[in-house]
């Protein structure tokens, strides 16, 4: 049993918390802005706990989608289902408990957010099987990993206001910047099993759109600060991620697939910057 229950965590990424944080930290954004400072301990509890719930739950269901793929990828060859050491059966059973827990919690919420809890299932269950279609999934999983920020208006004041859906293009913006840091990483295997990511998109121009989407989400992230009226606090997290952000610069430009996941991994520490400046602001 606990041999099952080990690789059941490495198979949601319990050992590589770095998905949990990045979906963590929008989710915290639209809490904190909701509220005006600290949230009510309930919802706060609430979206912690969905947050790891949903992502290792999105971690099992996406090992299930890709596991023809995952063998091809050097990076990826050695995960749970496509390394048959967890059965595709299994994984699918481990992403459906997850889930159903994860909605029990929504129901300590108000109704609005039951509802938009729906399309949130639908996004994380979906996104998966985007990449074998869509030449920019990167977009579709920054509306997945930021839904949290409408769902957090929602709780908090009853209502999704249209700053919600602006701090969740911001969140979008900056998703594309980092996975596609993270898709540089694997995009010679990519190319060659076929599969759509914004790093074969984009393609000599990766570099140059990753900073477009970075100055893109630090520009709106701005514009709502000076909407709400955020303090000077605000500022010090804001400049401390443009600084992230032009480090990210360096590491990437020579599209190093060592560097590029480097940067992809340092962006815990750009979400935080945000989050911090907005705690100061606020």
């Amino acid at each position: 049993m606990m041999q099952r229950l080990r690789l059941y965590a490495e198979l949601v990424r319990l050992n590589r918390p770095i998905g949990i944080l990045l979906l963590l930290w929008p989710t915290l954004w639209g809490l904190w802005m909701a509220a005006g400072g600290l949230p009510n301990t309930t919802v706060l509890f609430v979206f912690v706990a969905g947050t790891v719930l949903m992502r290792s739950a999105g971690c099992a269901i996406n090992d299930y989608a890709d596991r023809d793929f995952d063998r091809h990828v050097r990076r990826t060859a050695q995960r749970p289902v496509t390394s048959g050491r967890v059965s595709s059966r299994e994984a699918v059973m481990v992403a459906m408990v997850l889930a159903v827990v994860a909605g029990l919690l929504v129901l300590l919420l108000n109704p609005l957010v039951w509802l938009l809890a729906v399309p949130a299932a639908f996004l994380a269950g979906s996104y998966p099987f985007m990449k074998r279609f869509f030449a920019l999934p990167q977009a579709y999983l920054g509306l997945c990993f930021g839904f949290g920020i409408p769902m957090a208006y929602a709780s908090v004041r009853g209502e999704v206001p249209g700053i919600a859906w602006a701090l969740l293009l911001a969140n979008a913006l900056w998703t594309v910047a980092y996975d596609t840091e993270y898709a540089m990483v694997d995009r010679e295997d990519d190319l060659k099993i076929g599969i759509q990511t914004s790093a074969i998109t984009f393609g000599r121009l990766d570099v140059a759109m990753v900073m477009l989407c970075y100055a893109g989400s630090l520009g709106l992230l701005a514009v709502l600060a000076l909407m709400e009226r955020l303090g000077p606090g605000f500022w010090l997290g804001w400049a401390a991620a443009a600084g992230i952000t032009v480090y990210h610069w360096r590491l990437i430009r020579e599209r190093d697939p060592q560097q590029c996941f480097k940067a992809f991994l340092h962006n815990n520490w750009w979400g935080a910057a945000v989050f911090g400046g907005m705690v100061l602001g606020l």
